[in-house]
């Protein structure tokens, strides 16, 4: 694998991370604060999520 676009993908997430507490500080503080509210299966249910919709993701583009 390419190690640019390793380093290319780790730059866009963290752009898209940015983006919402920079647009909305507040949002992202009550979103936050709602996610330390949820239990460690829901969070783990949630993660789970996002790897598998991650995967698919590179699986349709690659």
């Amino acid at each position: 694998m390419d190690t640019n676009v390793f380093w290319a993908a780790l730059a866009l997430m963290l752009v898209l991370e940015g983006l919402f507490p920079f647009l909305s500080p507040g949002g992202w503080r009550q979103t936050f604060l709602k996610l330390l509210q949820l239990r460690d299966g829901q969070l783990r249910f949630f993660g789970l999520t996002s790897i598998m919709l991650g995967l698919m993701l590179l699986w349709i583009v690659l």
